[in-house]
């Protein structure tokens, strides 16, 4: 089984073009610091982005440098951490509830929709996700009423470094909320015994030695970066709308339960269970309710903030997957048959309403790139319906792990499959295309212009920077430090545009219209329905 996840974790990661505009971001981000040799200050488009931090930049600018730059090396990072993070939760849940409840959990993970769809994206998300839910790990084994000393030393040097990772990987919830779960967790028990087992001295000192340098390099090197890092991407995005980010307080329980399958049923039942003191003594460390707090803290932190993406929640996913493992290692075949087969009408429903996906079409995705994309999308319905049926009939004659197994098996094929077709939408999700015809037209040192627009995946596969023209979509901060970089206006770039030479821009098809009937002279060389390219018609040269 463990082959067997690892074949269907990995097996398409370069299926997919890269997909406007997250992808197309963490992708060129590490591409511009291999290409530039500075792996202090990350840059975007050639301007200073410090948004996040720098520690998934290095590991794909690491993975460039080793394989090449590919769809799956700007993916490695996410599909690598992820699938780690499964083998994390087998070994903590093997070590604290018993191997059958590590497999479970495991299996659970891999195929829980949501944390495989995060795993195969390249987002930030995945890689804060393994690293906090590793010191939330280390914290569970350290803190075990049967760990030894030298054992609670040895993890909680582990949850210290981890936290230092996380905060690498996406700032200060590195540390926020694991110290706020397990301050929230001590009041709830009234165990204060437990501060004294987290060795502060030498934790705090590997925090600082892994953490604290990349902060004070780009802080010397850019003394604007400690504003906008902690103040404007951490304080105001969290508690103001700045982000443009503002979504209902209840935004994330359909994205929990819906992310959760195929493991809904059984997820509601763990939870139920979740709180229930375990037969240990009172005082002893109480793992279930650690992972409750967990869940319920973050749950309600990313609840009440102005700033919402579905990724955010994905820390809980583990923690989620280790009660769920722990509680169906306990129940009968029956009760999981029961737990499982509400997933055959929800599977059939969605095979049958899978043909309404073409609503979302519009000028710029068109209905026609839906044909196949809903193919696939029925063909990840039957995945569910065929593993849930199987599924349900091993329950009853009480083969549970085998019925676990097909379950997980079945989700995973189902994630691939409905990944594998989305990149039936690539012609419009994506500058891959565009970027095979405009790279003939390509010539080293010439403008290439963006105009009134900024097409995240063009850069990463063009392999250069663009110059952005009146519209500095999220690099306003790095155009305020340099300003010379880029054009701020249409007439400035209409009158660069008619001066001699060779140059190419990109720009919308209604802002290509406005430039024709203008007269602007433009040859079209690429074209889609997001995006026209264009060069100066030799006659102008």
């Amino acid at each position: 089984m463990f082959a067997l996840t690892a074949v269907l974790w990995f097996a398409t990661l370069d299926h997919n073009a890269l997909v406007r505009p997250d992808e197309g971001r963490y992708a060129e981000i590490p591409r511009e610091m291999l290409a530039s040799g500075d792996w202090v200050t990350p840059r975007l488009n050639g301007l200073k982005y410090f948004e996040k931090p720098a520690l998934q930049y290095w590991a794909t600018a690491t993975a460039y440098t080793a394989f090449g730059e590919h769809n799956w090396t700007a993916r490695l990072w996410s599909a690598l951490t992820g699938f780690l993070g499964i083998v994390l939760v087998y070994f903590t849940g093997s070590r604290i509830f018993g191997q059958r409840a590590g497999y479970i959990a495991a299996l659970v993970l891999a195929s829980s929709f949501l944390y495989f769809a995060i795993g195969h994206i390249n987002i930030l998300d995945m890689g804060v996700s393994f690293f906090m839910n590793l010191s939330l790990a280390a914290l569970l084994l350290a803190q075990q009423p049967t760990a030894s000393r030298a054992q609670n030393r040895g993890w909680m040097y582990v949850c210290w470094a981890a936290m230092a990772l996380s905060m690498l990987s996406k700032g200060l919830i590195g540390i926020a909320i694991p110290g706020a779960v397990l301050m929230l967790y001590s009041l709830i028990q009234r165990d204060a015994a437990l501060w004294k087992r987290l060795h502060f001295g030498v934790g705090l000192s590997i925090f600082a030695i892994i953490s604290v340098p990349w902060f004070v390099l780009v802080s010397r090197a850019n003394p604007e970066f400690l504003w906008f890092f902690f103040i404007h991407e951490h304080f105001l995005r969290y508690l103001t709308p700045v982000a443009g980010r503002v979504h209902p307080w209840y935004t994330f329980i359909p994205i929990v339960l819906l992310g959760i399958l195929p493991w809904i049923v059984p997820m509601l039942d763990a939870l139920r269970y979740g709180w229930k003191r375990q037969i240990d003594a009172f005082n002893k460390f109480q793992t279930k309710r650690m992972l409750m707090v967990w869940i319920g803290f973050i749950f309600v932190f990313f609840s009440i903030s102005d700033s919402k993406l579905v990724p955010y929640i994905l820390p809980i996913f583990p923690a989620l997957a280790l009660l769920i493992g722990q509680r169906l290692s306990t129940v009968s075949g029956k009760a999981l048959a029961w737990q499982i087969s509400p997933l055959i009408p929800v599977a059939l429903a969605a095979w049958w309403f899978a043909p309404l996906a073409a609503k979302g079409s519009s000028a710029e995705v068109p209905a026609a790139l839906y044909a196949d994309f809903i193919l696939w999308l029925q063909i990840a319905a039957l995945a569910w319906l065929a593993g849930a049926v199987i599924a349900v009939l091993l329950a009853r004659r009480e083969r549970i792990i085998a019925a676990v197994s097909v379950m997980a098996v079945a989700g995973l094929l189902m994630g691939q499959a409905v990944l594998y077709g989305y990149n039936a939408l690539s012609p419009a999700s994506s500058a891959y295309l565009i970027a095979q015809q405009v790279k003939p037209y390509l010539r080293p040192g010439v403008p290439f212009y963006s105009v009134a627009m900024y097409e995240q995946t063009l850069p990463p596969y063009l392999r250069r920077t663009l110059t952005l023209v009146a519209h500095p979509d999220e690099m306003e901060f790095g155009i305020e430090q340099e300003p010379d970089k880029w054009i701020p206006d249409i007439a400035t770039f209409t009158k660069r545009w008619r001066q001699p030479g060779y140059a190419l821009a990109v720009m919308s098809p209604d802002t290509y219209r406005k430039f024709a009937a203008q007269g602007l002279p433009m040859q079209v060389i690429a074209r889609d329905t997001r995006r026209v390219v264009v060069i100066k018609p030799e006659t102008t040269n």
